[in-house]
């Protein structure tokens, strides 16, 4: 799918620096992907079929320490990057129209969840369980970051990714398609399974998180067509975000 369009958050000129071996090679492997300079062992590198016209840096490991945040585990090889260009909601349901009629690929939304290693985690659970994308809020999420991409496992460049400016409208664009937007909440009166049993297979499903301790926005919630919450026992009060988002893929992918 094409990603195109301007990135407001995302400073011009800030390259994000990728490292690890599933996120280097997931941007070299990605064509909308740019990538501008490579710096790794030789070791590590060797086993690469990199493009001749690549920048390529041979360094040590305590080198490449240095280009990273501290015990990064660079795994001998770091990627300067462009940005990848936006992903447009429209474009993302429009792709979404081309699915299987009666299993549709769900959708993961996150309000204001921020933390990068969450978000990349996510992103890695919605390639596993092949969703159709992730919708984030452009202000309250965290920007392309080797620490997301490390995450993410290789899915930051694999798995679409909308940031809209207002959420609220965004999951009304979402209805308009056709989607069911389900809420997870701790407080809702009904589980996840019990809230898909009569939700028909051809619906596609919008699984809708917030943010760990503050949850969902009011505003959020009220653009849900219902809430619910994970059968989890009482011995614990909640699950960290990207486990729920495992979770909520998990069954709604099984149903």
């Amino acid at each position: 799918m094409a990603r195109r369009g301007h990135r407001p958050s995302q400073q011009q000129g800030n390259r994000p620096r990728l490292w690890g071996r599933h996120a280097v090679i997931a941007a070299l492997a990605n064509p909308e992907r740019t990538v501008r300079k490579i710096w790794g062992t030789r070791e590590a590198l060797a086993s690469l079929n990199l493009p001749p016209v690549l920048p390529v840096v041979f360094a040590d490991a305590a080198d490449l320490g240095r280009l990273v945040p501290s015990d990064a585990p660079h795994q001998g090889m770091v990627a300067e990057v462009d940005p990848l260009e936006d992903v447009w909601l429209g474009d993302l349901l429009e792709q979404g129209s081309h699915d299987d009629p009666e299993r549709p690929r769900p959708i993961v939304v996150l309000d204001q969840v921020t933390d990068p290693h969450n978000v990349g985690a996510i992103l890695r659970s919605a390639a596993a369980f092949d969703a159709l994308g992730i919708v984030t809020q452009d202000r309250h999420a965290p920007p392309e970051s080797g620490a997301l991409a490390r995450a993410a496992s290789g899915a930051l460049e694999t798995v679409p990714w909308v940031r809209v400016v207002n959420l609220a409208r965004a999951l009304e664009e979402m209805a308009e398609a056709g989607c069911w937007r389900i809420g997870l909440t701790g407080h809702a009166p009904q589980t996840l399974p019990q809230a898909l049993t009569d939700i028909g297979p051809s619906r596609r499903i919008a699984i809708v998180l917030g943010a760990e301790g503050e949850g969902m926005r009011q505003n959020t919630e009220t653009h849900c067509d219902e809430l619910a919450k994970l059968p989890i026992s009482s011995k614990v009060e909640s699950l960290n975000v990207s486990n729920a988002a495992a979770i909520a893929l998990y069954a709604v992918t099984a149903r």
